[in-house]
């Protein structure tokens, strides 16, 4: 009996438990804390396979089309700017705070915190509360991240629904001709492409 029940402590023990629904945003929180410092982890992101897997199905699912199309032509990811502090300069995140409100229908409404521009001095905003809520869901028997929003002169966004026209205006933009020095064009376009 004794052995039974130390194997059963040992498997809960080994076994990560969620706490709440916070913690998916605190780990994604962590790495924006890591993203913004003034030595950024290289080769992360908040979609790496390290981070993916804090996401529901149709998160990742809206992702994934929208990553079909990216940003910049040598590849990267389909955003031109950092998804959670909604800007593309910044200084190290300050002052951040995690708070977990009450379940609706099923989401927990996770609210964020944090000071974006406090480095630069002279900046009038520097002091400015930047504020990101997250829609934590149960999935598979833990808390994931559902969607996420920025908000904005006091309206809230949805990068899912950002993700989805990304990725349907990528759809029906059509691909650019190849160049008559493109070597990915075969030789009967290319003798085509020659003046005569």
């Amino acid at each position: 009996m004794k052995k039974a029940l130390a194997i059963a402590i040992a498997l809960v023990i080994a076994t990560p438990a969620w706490a709440g629904p916070d913690e998916p945003v605190k780990a994604i929180m962590d790495l924006a804390s890591q993203l913004w410092s003034d030595k950024p982890p290289e080769g992360k992101d908040y979609f790496d396979k390290d981070h993916i897997v804090l996401f529901s199905k149709d998160f990742v699912a809206a992702y994934r089309e929208a990553e079909k199309y990216p940003i910049y032509d040598e590849g990267g990811g389909p955003f031109g700017y950092d998804v959670i502090t909604s800007s593309q300069d910044g200084c190290p995140l300050k002052d951040m705070a995690i708070v977990a409100a009450h379940e609706a229908a099923g989401v927990s409404d996770v609210k964020v915190t944090f000071k974006l521009m406090s480095c630069y001095a002279e900046d009038p905003g520097k002091d400015a509360i930047s504020e990101v809520h997250f829609d934590v869901i149960t999935e598979d028997g833990k808390p994931v991240i559902a969607d996420i929003h920025r908000i904005t002169d006091g309206k809230p966004d949805s990068l899912v629904k950002e993700m989805k026209e990304l990725a349907k205006t990528g759809a029906e933009t059509p691909a650019e001709p190849p160049t008559a020095d493109d070597p990915n064009q075969n030789p009967a376009q290319q003798q085509e492409s020659q003046p005569q």
